[in-house]
């Protein structure tokens, strides 16, 4: 039986294949995210932009847009991404080419850490939509402010956003360690609220 499971800097052992939220903690998350670039590090910068400043993002995005919304669904956005501090962040046409697979592999990972942070293992339809709309907000944003995407070409692949966004939202490449102590910091905070 090939081995299924990876150490956390923690100590934990997480299976992959049956990942129990008991062996989920957030600096494990913080740390992996702060190290995993997206855009497979085809980004301006001395920096790479990690999914952990991206999941930081994200929830900024998501509070601005729904300002009223429970704490809890903040940190539903924050942790939108937490499965990549394991699997890594694939782009879409990658995910597409691997099938299913990918997604069981996600869906188990994102259900473990819901749980062990006293959220729903499968978020409600309209939360997670709403997640979905910030995630495209921030990926329009950061197309056209670190990847290298003319606007025109951003406009065209993740749609058109206003400029209360562009004007509000601007990102700044950080070294892994200061992105990693915010995350945990806010992650920190939405709990204290929650």
């Amino acid at each position: 039986m090939k081995r299924a499971w990876q150490r956390m800097l923690s100590g934990r052992r997480l299976d992959l294949l049956d990942p129990t939220p008991v062996d989920i903690e957030i600096e494990d998350i913080a740390h992996g995210l702060a190290f995993v670039a997206r855009w497979n590090g085809q980004t301006f910068g001395d920096w790479p932009y990690s999914v952990a400043e991206h999941s930081l993002l994200v929830e900024q995005i998501f509070s601005h847009q729904n300002p009223k919304i429970e704490p809890r669904w903040k940190l539903a956005a924050l942790l939108h991404d937490a499965p990549e501090y394991v699997l890594g962040d694939m782009i879409s046409p990658v995910k597409a080419a691997i099938g299913e697979g990918y997604g069981v592999l996600d869906a188990k990972l994102d259900a473990a850490v819901h749980i062990r942070f006293g959220l729903p293992a499968a978020l409600p339809v309209k939360i997670k939509r709403a997640i979905k709309k910030a995630d495209i907000v921030s990926a329009r944003l950061e197309a056209e402010q670190i990847a290298g995407f003319s606007t025109k070409e951003a406009d065209k692949i993740f749609g058109k956003i206003g400029p209360e966004y562009t004007e509000r939202f601007k990102i700044h490449l950080r070294p892994p360690s200061e992105v990693r102590k915010d995350y945990t910091a806010r992650h920190e905070a939405l709990l204290s609220e929650i």
